[in-house]
């Protein structure tokens, strides 16, 4: 399986609201991204739902300067759409 279907599969999540800004990220901007923004990426996938669906609502705060620099992309690319 190549990497980008491995994340693909990654996407897919419980919850319908985060395959969608999830799949957006990946289809969007992920094959451009920095190699930064692609260990963000990544590290929101190995996330359980409830506590990754807190962050991107903004419930929940990222301890990390460049996770919430990534949250804050995820926001404003679904906010476009």
């Amino acid at each position: 399986m190549s990497d980008l279907s491995r994340l693909r599969w990654l996407c897919r999540r419980g919850m319908k609201e985060l395959d969608l800004v999830l799949s957006s990220y990946l289809d969007l901007c992920y094959e451009t991204a920095s190699p930064g923004e692609r260990q963000s990426f990544r590290s929101l996938l190995d996330m359980q739902d409830p506590d990754l669906y807190a962050l991107i609502i903004g419930r929940s705060k990222a301890q990390d300067q460049s996770m919430k620099q990534f949250i804050e992309q995820l926001r404003s690319l679904n906010k476009q759409r």
